[in-house]
């Protein structure tokens, strides 16, 4: 039975990021784009239908949201997570990406440390080397074809460069992996130990799958929550991304004043009307869209398994246990990432990104994005497999 997500809608020529900007990005315009993490598919009908009407209206002012807007975003956690934040801990940024330079900002001085747990989402590393900061790296450990945490090689680093703050990405990208409760709470315990302040990153938290459980970092601990920061947007669950649009929680009141006062002085304060208005919808109204994309999802990344297995035997796909960005490791094709990715491009015709944006633990993997109609999945693996049958073994 066809699925509302495999219709193929046309995203050229209107100011994609993913579909519009081959040539400023030096891509050649036939490579078929499975990059930037946004989906293929139309939001959910009552959140277009929302934003219609606000359309309708006309006038585009000063706007903010009230505690209607803030019970929705609470409810959505509360419910899907078992986590209920207080309301006054909610602050509303342009994105996460956004609050994430805030943090460095205002619990860092420059000169400072920040820690991240690479391979990981390459903003992690530009808003703390773009603010002056040093970076410090705590990388994750392949093992059994999974990723796993060095907890001796992150204490061992929040000491010697007397780390403040970290980074935790939670479902991580580009990884897959799902934090489990045993993981959170030895992290937990060696930051909070340390006084140091976990910035967690937990944008794709509604793409879990199988047996998996998300579980919000500050909802481990009451004394926790007072030493974390939580960040959380509809954009990837609901294609919101243009909208600009993210929930931050911070629970600790001094550290809330500290991330306003700092968000203030980038001259930031109200949000984006229409960002607030698909937010709430979406929360509100969109939970059954989102079970379907879900299920989606499974076939999609169940396809890309078996197609991998069968005909691509040298890529290692990991296990994905959340996102629908798949992490391949296609380091037994070539010598270097340059060939690598000459490879994608110029013989397969994709564009993927590279696995050295996520820091030099990525080299030799590339990430995908799944989230498109299947039809184009299945494209994309003819175009990589036609171009991995002429590579010589």
């Amino acid at each position: 039975m066809n699925s509302r997500f495999d219709q193929v809608i046309e995203r050229k020529n209107t100011l994609s990021l993913k579909y519009d900007f081959h040539t400023e990005r030096n891509k050649a315009e036939d490579v078929l784009p499975l990059w930037v993490a946004d989906m293929d598919f139309p939001i959910p009908e009552p959140v277009q239908k929302a934003l219609q009407e606000r359309v309708k209206h006309g006038i585009f002012g000063y706007s903010d949201g009230k505690e209607d807007y803030n019970q929705s975003v609470i409810q959505w956690f509360s419910k899907r997570f078992s986590y209920r934040p207080a309301e006054e801990s909610l602050v509303k940024t342009p994105g996460v990406v956004y609050a994430l330079a805030i943090a460095v900002k205002a619990f860092t001085k420059e000169g400072d440390s920040v820690l991240i747990q690479n391979p990981v989402y390459y903003p992690f590393a530009d808003v703390i080397q773009q603010n002056n900061r040093k970076l410090v790296t705590n990388p994750l450990i392949q093992e059994y074809g999974k990723y796993r945490m060095d907890f001796e090689d992150l204490e061992r680093k929040i000491q010697k460069y007397a780390i403040r703050l970290m980074f935790l990405c939670s479902p991580h990208n580009p990884v897959g992996r799902v934090w489990t409760k045993e993981e959170l709470l030895h992290l937990g315990e060696i930051c909070f130990r340390h006084g140091c302040i976990v910035v967690s990153d937990e944008i794709h938290c509604d793409f879990v799958f199988s047996s998996h459980e998300h579980i919000p970092f500050p909802s481990l601990s009451k004394e926790w929550e007072q030493q974390s920061i939580l960040c959380t947007a509809p954009s990837k669950t609901f294609n919101l991304a243009g909208l600009q649009i993210s929930n931050i929680f911070i629970a600790n009141p001094q550290l809330r004043e500290q991330f306003i006062q700092e968000s203030e002085k980038n001259g930031y304060s109200q949000c984006n009307i229409m960002g607030l208005i698909a937010c709430q919808t979406a929360y509100e109204q969109g939970e059954a869209w989102l079970e379907e994309l879900k299920t989606y999802l499974r076939g999609n990344i169940s396809y890309l398994q078996g197609f991998i297995q069968q005909y691509l035997p040298k890529i290692r796909y990991f296990p994905q246990e959340a996102t629908y960005l798949a992490w391949l490791d296609c380091s037994a094709l070539f010598d270097t990432q340059e060939e690598l990715e000459s490879f994608i491009e110029e013989k397969a015709k994709l564009w993927l990104d590279s696995g050295t944006m996520f820091g030099e633990e990525g080299k030799g993997f590339m990430r995908l994005n799944l989230a498109c109609p299947k039809v184009i999945l299945e494209r994309a693996m003819e175009q990589l497999r036609k171009a991995y049958e002429e590579l010589e073994f």
